[in-house]
């Protein structure tokens, strides 16, 4: 097996465990505590955030590995591909890192960061419904583009691993 197969393929598989992490959050997790009061809402999300935060290696693995994994066997894929292929590679990882990654950097992971930095045992209820007003609804809106993005690149990868 050539370098560029394995790590396309190694793309297509950090890339999809990335979609189905962003799809769980959408279509479980934030349902999941969306019934909880303002205070516990916020406190589900810190807990959960916080294992993120404090770079859980597995998932820094998988998060991080799908960035590079991808970036690599699209420059890789300048020498294994045709034309189109090609192209479709590139569209693909620019999807994957404009659409899924920079949003992730520049909106969701800033709106956890200010919920992280809340003590919820301090904040009084009032300033509990001001931040999950100011977090919850631009957090899962956004969150619903990665998943469409990142689940479309996934299918795209697959595509290309079995073309190639």
């Amino acid at each position: 097996m050539e370098l560029f197969q394995v790590t396309l393929i190694a793309a297509t598989f950090l890339c999809s465990l990335v979609s189905g992490f962003l799809f769980a959050f959408s279509v479980v997790v934030m349902p999941g505590i969306r019934g909880l009061n303002h205070r516990e809402f916020i406190r589900a999300f810190q807990v959960m955030d916080g294992i993120i935060q404090n770079n859980q290696p597995i998932f820094m693995v998988v998060w991080l590995g799908s960035i590079i994994t991808l970036i690599f066997a699209a420059a890789l894929g300048f020498e294994h591909l045709l034309l189109s292929e090609r192209w479709l590679l590139i569209f693909t990882a620019l999807v994957y890192l404009l659409g899924v990654q920079l949003p992730t950097f520049t909106i969701n992971v800033p709106l956890n960061n200010r919920l992280q930095s809340l003590d919820v045992d301090i904040i009084d209820e009032p300033s509990h419904k001001a931040a999950r007003e100011d977090f919850e609804a631009r957090w899962n809106r956004w969150n619903k583009i990665r998943t469409v993005l990142s689940c479309l690149v996934s299918a795209l990868l697959i595509v290309l691993v079995f073309r190639y």
